[in-house]
């Protein structure tokens, strides 16, 4: 008999349940994403402004379900109602473990606060990063951003993530309302992990945008205002100035 009365031979099951579940883990994201073919992923929102709080509000429409997450939670709770079914509110630390996929559209001087708030909760998960660096405002953290390149920084900042760029080179405007037109405006999309790019693709399509690859997220460096790759441009457009750039 071991520890509580527990059998040496159940005891090694249990270990045997145990190791299996750690393997199950690694093919976790995996899953999430063969399942996402066919059904709706919890998207968690972290910064509810413009780009936000358009986007998070198409996918709630299109049956995701949704938490808005800012630092003003009241804010968050009017915009969930606005929003209506599958849209709610919660602090930034919530989204992050709510969501299988994580949208970030918050300044980049806010990073470091989120990463102690939310801790591993990226981890394993989807994230797609709108956010972009802004030396004027955001200080020394966007300095280092653009001398690295965003989407490299990007992974610096979030460890174990599967990272897409995406939404950093358009304006705000049309992403409400993009999925009236589809496919008629591309969009830039940069990541290391095929899986997360197919993903996210989906969840582009959705709103309407026709996604293009452009690279890894070395190429993230374009993904964001004054590059020529900002501003609305055709998916073929995209493709041409794609090919001319160098990671």
């Amino acid at each position: 008999m071991n520890v509580r009365g527990v059998p040496d031979l159940v005891r090694r099951h249990l270990l045997k349940a145990s190791g299996a579940a750690v393997a199950l883990g690694a093919f976790s994201f995996a899953a999430r994403v063969v399942a996402a073919d066919n059904q709706m992923v919890k998207i968690g929102v972290i910064g509810s402004g413009r780009v936000g709080s358009a986007l998070g509000g198409v996918w709630a429409k299109a049956g995701h379900q949704v938490m808005f997450a800012s630092r003003n939670l009241d804010n968050d709770k009017k915009l969930a109602a606005e929003v209506g079914a599958n849209a709610r509110a919660g602090t930034p630390a919530e989204a992050a473990a709510f969501g299988e996929v994580l949208l970030l559209a918050v300044p980049y001087s806010a990073f470091p606060e989120l990463s102690k708030s939310w801790g591993n909760s990226p981890r394993g998960k989807l994230v797609i990063n709108a956010s972009n660096p802004f030396p004027q405002r955001d200080g020394e953290i966007a300095n280092q951003a653009r001398e690295k390149g965003a989407g490299l920084f990007d992974a610096q900042l979030l460890p174990g993530a599967h990272i897409v760029r995406a939404f950093n080179a358009v304006g705000a405007a049309h992403m409400a309302s993009a999925h009236e037109q589809p496919g008629k405006i591309g969009m830039p999309i940069a990541g290391d992990d095929k899986k997360a790019i197919d993903l996210a693709s989906r969840l582009i399509r959705e709103i309407g945008y026709e996604p293009v690859v452009v690279g890894g997220l070395d190429m993230g460096k374009y993904l964001m205002p004054g590059t020529p790759l900002a501003g609305e441009h055709t998916p073929d457009e995209i493709r041409s100035i794609a090919a001319t750039l160098k990671p």
